[in-house]
């Protein structure tokens, strides 16, 4: 009982901030946190665009793209909107392949007051054969506004047949 009533005491005298997590701490928990939310809206983004030929499917890939967004493609072009990057994907993505995030390659980094950037490598599997012969790096940049995330700028570059 003695041993307990010391530890007890001992515990007392313990400063509060001893106990309390650093700011590099609370810092890392809010990277991981945002890590994992870009992370889920990566997967679900792009869940829908690999479902895309069914037209509920492309309307919940629409949803997460602002109106005005950018997207940028080396070979395909620039689009200005969601409506002109929609009917790219439409003509040349929905029925014709699908995107995998590359293991290992997804980096998430805040953007403060505004939301994150994405980058990561992807690869592109043909839907009549399966074979994923595609590559390419990418970079998005998501807004969170009012609770809500949406895809603001896209960058899909440095697309190669895969070894």
């Amino acid at each position: 009982m003695k041993t307990f009533a010391s530890l007890v005491l001992a515990l007392a005298c313990v400063p509060a901030w001893a106990a309390a997590p650093t700011s590099d701490e609370s810092a890392d928990v809010a990277v991981d946190a945002l890590y994992d939310t870009v992370a889920a809206l990566d997967a679900a983004m792009f869940d829908a665009f690999n479902r895309c030929s069914t037209p509920e499917q492309l309307r919940r890939h629409a949803s997460y793209f602002a109106p005005d967004v950018e997207f940028y493609h080396d070979t395909g072009g620039v689009t200005w909107s969601r409506e002109a990057m929609l009917a790219n994907t439409r003509e040349h993505a929905c029925g014709h392949f699908s995107r995998e995030l590359v293991p290992g390659t997804l980096r998430v980094y805040p953007i403060h007051g505004f939301g994150a950037i994405e980058q990561g490598t992807h690869r592109f599997c043909q839907t009549s054969t399966g074979r994923c012969d595609g590559v390419a790096d990418f970079t998005i940049v998501w807004r969170r506004l009012e609770g809500r995330w949406q895809v603001t700028r896209v960058l899909s570059y440095g697309h190669l047949a895969s070894l």
